[in-house]
């Protein structure tokens, strides 16, 4: 329940309510005692972190998204709603600022403006300059994923190390001996794209320890590349019997990839991995995957950024997720060629 729905209900606007609640202006008997019956009835309770955001604010959140030339993924687009819902939910708007390349005076004017009471930033590498200049300039912010140095920092973020390790063991529980990780884009990883290199460490590090082989390559976002990706893969190590991602936007063409070389999943081959549920349950047959919550996380990082305007001295706190692996259709018994 909001604010919104109570105005609603008690036939006066937004403002109104707010004046009740804050006591920052005078309201006829009359209105306050409806709008307060209406919060009795529903049993309204203000949450305290957006209460902290009344007098002196902007009662908007700053989001910093990747940069308007990159397509977003279904999992970057889920975060973005997420935020957007649960920023509404608190009666607060949110900014959308791109970031990176030509866009950096954005992200300047966004910080040195004050258009905004907090920022919550997406994307993040393991050395980031962006964090590095929120840190020096004073204003909240939370992080959608964390760099190496997290020392200071409000961050939630997903187990990435440990899911695809999760998922190399589970293929080797299948007996499959030779493995693949197919990465993001070679551009991100290059840049220090904290999931991308998490997710290797974690698919090297389940390798070695199951006493496996194994191979990884970087994809670019899409679902050609993917596609383009898979084929040569394929050409170069014909014993690779499955595979593990954190790319879903190349799954469709993974999967086009390996119908082109005849090879059904999971019959003749298996595919695993992080990724959000809708490319998850679109696969072909369902993929067994680590399902990301983005629509929780993009809630969870409001709240933490709410939390943090409110209480600027508390200890920093994170939330790291790490969900089940989802068995699905697309993993099974290595195929002895």
């Amino acid at each position: 329940m909001n604010i919104g729905e109570i105005a609603k209900r008690a036939g006066v606007s937004r403002s109104t309510v707010s004046y009740v609640l804050s006591g920052k202006r005078t309201v006829s008997e009359e209105t306050r005692r409806r709008i307060v019956a209406v919060i009795e009835e529903l049993d309204y309770r203000p949450n305290a972190a957006a209460r902290a955001l009344k007098e002196g604010r902007t009662r908007t959140l700053g989001l910093v998204i990747p940069p308007a030339t990159q397509r977003l993924t279904d999992m970057q687009l889920g975060f973005v709603a997420s935020v957007v819902e649960a920023a509404a939910h608190a009666d607060l708007d949110v900014l959308l600022s791109p970031s990176g390349g030509d866009h950096e005076r954005s992200f300047e004017r966004v910080i040195t403006g004050r258009r905004v009471d907090g920022i919550i930033l997406m994307e993040i590498r393991l050395e980031d300059d962006r964090v590095d200049r929120l840190r020096q300039s004073g204003l909240p912010f939370v992080t959608i994923g964390h760099p190496a140095d997290t020392h200071d920092m409000w961050w939630i973020d997903v187990d990435y190390a440990a899911l695809i390790a999760r998922c190399v063991h589970h293929l080797a529980d299948l007996g499959h001996r030779h493995l693949a990780f197919v990465n993001r884009s070679a551009e991100l990883v290059a840049a220090g794209y904290g999931p991308g290199h998490r997710a290797l460490a974690g698919f090297g590090e389940a390798i070695a320890e199951r006493g496996l082989t194994g191979v990884d390559v970087c994809c670019p976002d899409e679902a050609a590349g993917g596609e383009a990706c898979l084929e040569r893969l394929l050409e170069a190590h014909p014993d690779v019997t499955g595979l593990v991602t954190i790319n879903e936007a190349a799954l469709p063409g993974l999967q086009r990839a390996l119908d082109r070389a005849g090879l059904v999943v999971p019959h003749d081959f298996s595919v695993a991995g992080v990724a959000g549920r809708h490319w998850a349950e679109d696969f072909r047959p369902p993929l067994t995957s680590a399902d990301v919550p983005a629509l929780e996380m993009g809630a969870q990082a409001v709240d933490l950024l709410l939390e943090r305007i409110a209480t600027p001295d508390a200890l920093p706190r994170h939330v790291v997720h790490a969900p089940p692996i989802s068995l699905r259709s697309s993993t099974g018994p290595r195929r002895l060629r």
